[in-house]
């Protein structure tokens, strides 16, 4: 009975992961984060790994990493995970 696969809306994604929808919109914009899933209205949908890594981004934040920096450590993770295959 776990939630783990629901799928949630902008505002319930933020409310969830501590930040404001703001914010999350602004990670989206600057590339930290992808939606899991846009419906077919254009509404973007988010899952608990989303909001995983939307809780990482803001604690990597507080701690005094630029929002930039945290972008290209994603990035780099992203492309040594392909490249490791």
């Amino acid at each position: 009975m776990s939630d783990k696969g629901k799928l949630m809306q902008i505002g319930a994604a933020a409310a969830k992961a501590g930040v404001t929808r703001q914010q999350l919109q602004y990670y989206l914009l600057v590339g930290l984060l992808d939606a899991t899933q846009v419906s077919d209205t254009g509404r973007r949908l988010f899952d608990d790994t989303a909001v995983d890594r939307i809780k990482l981004i803001k604690k990597l934040n507080q701690s005094g990493y630029p929002l930039r920096a945290i972008r290209d450590l994603f990035l780099e993770r992203h492309a040594d995970s392909k490249g490791s295959a």
